[in-house]
């Protein structure tokens, strides 16, 4: 009798990881120069295996986006949400976006979603829906973190929370374009304190 072998997942195989390595493809070769062949070797499967678990290239990456909105990106997010004083906690956030524009494992550098994501939502199916919930869903945890602090009067009671989450969110962009055109750590962090004070400034009235 003939047994034929499933092809499937290979032993051992780190699904989590395997995105990181995707990710870091897609990060430096953009949508289209991520072969197939240079995504397997670097998440260490074959190609079966990659259908197998992801269904085909347009399936990896629409993962790989998930994963790194889910995980990478909300790193600075959980440090303005967990640390306990408002201005510290404005300040980890842009503290932590400078580590992970910097010290990606991937080696590369920036924000995965600004530098791939976003060149490819306009010709990629499911992209520009996934940068627009990262972006919305962003302004939502910045804007609950600053409402928490205006309901314990620790921030203005007229604190304008929507305008300076966005406000964030676009100092924090600007912050991994510089890292990506490869601007040092230490000159990005020169900027936080300037940061700090512009996104919990005072409201004109």
């Amino acid at each position: 009798m003939t047994v034929t072998k499933k092809i499937g997942r290979p032993k051992n195989f780190d699904r989590d990881d395997a995105l990181m390595k995707a990710i870091g493809v897609f990060w430096k070769q953009g949508y289209e120069g991520a072969s197939m062949k240079l995504l397997t070797d670097s998440m260490g499967i074959n190609s079966p295996s990659l259908y197998a678990e992801f269904g085909d290239k347009h399936g990896l990456y629409l993962e790989a986006i998930n994963s790194y909105a889910t995980n990478d990106a909300c790193t600075p997010l959980v440090a303005l949400e967990t640390t306990p004083a408002i201005r510290q906690a404005v300040r980890a956030f842009f503290e932590a976006v400078i580590d992970y524009s910097t010290h990606h494992p991937s080696g590369a550098k920036g924000c995965f979603l600004v530098s791939c994501v976003a060149t490819s939502a306009g010709h990629v199916d499911g992209t520009a829906e996934m940068l627009r919930d990262a972006i919305t869903s962003t302004d939502k945890r910045i804007k609950a973190r600053f409402d928490k602090e205006v309901g314990l009067r620790t921030l203005p009671q007229d604190f304008p929370s929507a305008d300076r989450a966005k406000l964030m969110f676009d100092l924090r962009q600007g912050m991994v374009f510089r890292a990506r055109a490869g601007f040092w750590e230490a000159d990005l962090a020169d900027d936080i304190e300037k940061y700090v004070n512009s996104v919990l400034a005072k409201s004109e009235s």
